[in-house]
């Protein structure tokens, strides 16, 4: 069981769209907030970032960059800060016919969406600092699936989304574990994942929520005294371990609830629950209302969002 890739497989991420745009000067692309993580990545020439919001400063993109940006404020990249910057319709229209063979200035660019669904995937997302640049090092296997997301989008080729479709998975996870490793909002559960006095609890979590779990029996399989234990995982989460577990089923059920046609009774059975009713009465006591209004109004939610995001590229 690993942590990062339980947590992607629980937020359904996936790679929405991604486009390679090939823009001659002026150019600048304008992007909405509501897309929940945006990936860009500059492949030759020269760009700028920067949020619309008039307090965040522009970023520059150069060649083998990667910027992260979490949805929030809309965002634009242009050849220079301040750049016109059209909508995304707009700007493919005029840079439709455009080739860097046209153009030994022009910029290629590379523009990506993620989706990732659920509670869990607001946790990662919120992880994430509102923009975040990477650089990786020559030899960097990020440096790399970008080189290659590069080449795979410059034609159409036979099975060319199955390819897309795998690269941008090995993007989304090279980029969260360089996000992880230099960010101070990393989550806690990643850094103790790495603690191999917690690593063994923590996965048995995650595997099996629904087990009757105790500290005396998480502590055994650590290898650890209970005192030991227990105050170690509360040193590095924030939290006993049967709060964490807890508020881990919780986010389980809360998913579950909105994304599922499950019976209240096959959710309590799924997160560690002996009955619908013990499944209410801790979920109320966590949410201030029971389970089943809870659902109809995240339904009720949902029904009111769109939820589309777009990117296009030239």
């Amino acid at each position: 069981m690993d942590l990062l890739n339980d947590h992607l497989l629980r937020a359904r991420a996936s790679g929405a769209v991604f486009a390679r745009t090939v823009a001659s000067p002026p150019w600048g692309l304008r992007l909405g907030g509501s897309i929940q993580l945006a990936v860009h990545a500059v492949v030759q020439g020269r760009g700028w970032l920067w949020l619309d919001d008039g307090e965040t400063e522009p970023m520059r993109l150069t060649p083998g960059d990667v910027t992260l940006v979490r949805g929030g404020p809309d965002h634009s990249i242009g050849h220079e800060p301040g750049a016109e910057c059209l909508d995304p319709e707009t700007f493919r229209a005029r840079h439709a016919g455009e080739s860097v063979s046209d153009d030994p200035g022009a910029t290629i660019f590379l523009c990506g969406a993620y989706r990732l669904s659920g509670d869990i995937g607001r946790g990662l997302l919120a992880a994430l600092p509102q923009v975040m640049p990477l650089t990786p090092a020559i030899g960097d296997p990020l440096r790399e699936v970008i080189s290659l997301l590069s080449r795979e989008l410059s034609a159409s080729e036979p099975g060319q989304n199955t390819v897309l479709d795998r690269l941008l998975d090995v993007l989304l996870v090279l980029a969260l574990r360089s996000s992880f490793r230099e960010s101070p909002t990393t989550p806690r559960w990643y850094r103790a994942s790495a603690d191999p006095r917690l690593k063994t609890a923590l996965q048995a979590i995650h595997q099996d929520a629904a087990r009757a779990w105790s500290v005396p029996e998480l502590a055994r399989i650590s290898g650890l005294s209970r005192a030991s234990f227990a105050r170690i995982f509360r040193e590095a989460l924030g939290q006993t371990p049967m709060d964490y577990l807890t508020d881990w089923r919780m986010t389980l059920a809360r998913d579950h609830l909105r994304a599922d046609d499950m019976s209240l009774a096959q959710i309590a059975e799924r997160v560690g629950y002996g009955s619908p009713y013990a499944f209410a009465s801790a979920f109320r006591r966590h949410h201030g209302q029971p389970p089943g209004a809870w659902r109809l109004l995240e339904l009720a939610n949902a029904g009111n969002s769109d939820g589309r995001d777009r990117i296009h590229g030239g």
